[in-house]
């Protein structure tokens, strides 16, 4: 269910930076931009991630799933698979994109 974990949108936790360049963010910073947020993206899906780790994705029924961050990254499992994905995150100032490993990008406003 890797779709899920692409799904990213802005959160207002995120550093600000000059308009149109974008920044990778740290772990503390992956952690702060999600923690504790509910994301809206552009299908009007959401999804909100708990400080426990759970994470709850949302386009007309839920679907409940891990989070973490690992090694900088934000990564996500989607149960029943125990397999995690990792993305690398960086903003904008106005918007965060997430970075897959094979170099697929998804970005939210």
């Amino acid at each position: 269910m890797r779709q899920f974990a692409l799904m990213i949108a802005l959160s207002s936790a995120v550093s600000p930076v000059s308009a149109g360049e974008w920044q990778r963010l740290s772990g503390d910073e992956v952690q702060a931009a999600l923690e504790g947020r509910r994301l809206v993206y552009g299908s009007g899906a959401w999804q909100e991630f708990s400080a426990s780790g759970r994470t709850l994705y949302n386009v007309g029924r839920d679907s409940w799933g891990y989070w973490s961050v690992r090694d900088g990254k934000y990564c996500s499992s989607w149960p029943p698979s125990d397999l995690w994905a990792c993305y690398a995150l960086e903003s904008d100032g106005d918007a965060v994109r997430f970075i897959g490993e094979s170099g697929g990008i998804t970005t939210g406003r």
